[in-house]
């Protein structure tokens, strides 16, 4: 970027937080266009589903899709100026005196542009391509843990890749173990009508409470700094801007709520029994032994309630372990991230290996008349 002091950064150590933050799009030099990276995107993706999960089904279908898509621009704009704004005053600059006000200005408008670039590559592989806005994802997952380890010797890595290798068994469990609940269709009437049932994922969301948490963890960053630059020399603000870091326990006990809120959160508004109990009244469908309407969503409710404090607990002990290690000495602070990369990575390919499957599958049928 304009004025950067670019060889300041060349002696600096990137810590595992700084890889973390990579993984959702942005860049871990800190001195490119890409340096707000997807962040802003995401936290705008939340608090609109924040809104539309309080609403009820006739407000929901009122919502244009379009006027969502305009809102979610919008708010990511105002983000991402925010975001970069705060990322400036970090900065070190070559650029001195009365040009150094202009310098920051272009900065910024520099990295608001490399937001709405990667928002526009990621819609264009969501149309053409494989995996969506994930693949960028991926790309920067493994470029960071590609560049995290080649540094480091076999013998300092031993630890933080047996927690990896622990943490994509589990991961690969719970991506692929699931819930069943035996359902009646009315539609129905051959010798499959006892073998229908709903599943549920054991983690009913991935991985994306891990990247979305990433990036919600920004928020409260980003409000100390900004409350610090207007109350300069407040001792509470000066604490928490101070502490709100992964390396640190009070940073890595809101890190791990964010976790924890956003699994539940999702987990009810992506598998809403709500929506699910509505639709089998419409289709005049119901669970097996559960009555229709109240008790069917009561069911559903308390099922997910579990699953999703289940997962919620689960993916918590695996972020949680590196930085228990970490803070015992056990593993060096820039690579305490490593496992939670692994963690990522093993869910998108999931994912994305559904995907290839499915595109596979739907490319080996042939039609009848050509």
């Amino acid at each position: 970027m304009y004025g950067v002091d670019v060889p300041a950064y060349s002696h600096e150590a990137v810590n595992g937080e700084e890889l973390l933050m990579q993984s959702i799009g942005g860049d871990v030099y800190r001195f490119s266009i890409f340096a707000v990276g997807m962040s802003p995107f995401m936290i705008s993706g939340i608090l609109i589903q924040i809104v539309v999960a309080c609403r009820d089904s006739v407000s929901k279908a009122r919502i244009s899709p379009g006027k969502i898509g305009r809102i979610s621009v919008l708010l990511t704009l105002v983000i991402a100026v925010l975001q970069a704004f705060v990322k400036m005053l970090r900065m070190k600059f070559i650029i001195e005196g009365e040009a150094l006000p202009a310098a920051r200005i272009i900065v910024i408008a520099e990295m608001v542009t490399g937001v709405m670039l990667i928002m526009w590559l990621a819609e264009r592989n969501t149309r053409f391509g494989i995996g969506g806005r994930t693949m960028l994802i991926v790309i920067n997952i493994l470029e960071g843990i590609i560049s995290t380890v080649r540094g480091y010797e076999m013998k300092s890595l031993t630890s933080p890749l047996a927690v990896s290798m622990l943490v994509m068994l589990i991961v690969l469990i719970m991506e692929n173990a699931e819930k069943r609940i035996p359902v009646q269709r009315i539609s129905i009437h051959n010798i499959y009508a006892d073998k229908n049932y709903m599943a549920i994922k054991l983690n009913p969301v991935g991985v994306m409470p891990v990247m979305f948490s990433t990036a919600l963890f920004i928020l409260p960053q980003l409000l100390a700094v900004l409350l610090s630059y207007l109350f300069p020399g407040h001792p509470g603000i000066l604490w928490w801007r101070e502490n709100l870091s992964l390396m640190k326990g009070p940073g890595i006990a809101v890190y791990i709520f964010c976790l924890c809120l956003l699994t539940v959160f999702f987990s009810m508004v992506l598998v809403s029994p709500k929506d699910i109990t509505e639709q089998f009244l419409k289709n005049g469908d119901s669970l097996v032994s559960i009555h229709a309407g109240k008790d069917t969503k009561k069911y559903l409710r308390g099922v997910m309630w579990r699953i999703s404090l289940f997962s919620a607990g689960v993916m918590s002990v695996c972020v949680g372990i590196p930085f228990i290690l970490q803070m015992k000495g056990n593993i060096d602070g820039a690579i305490t991230m490593l496992p939670a990369s692994i963690m990522l990575l093993t869910g998108l390919w999931c994912n994305i290996f559904r995907e290839i499957t499915a595109i596979r599958n739907c490319d080996s049928y042939h039609p009848i008349f050509k």
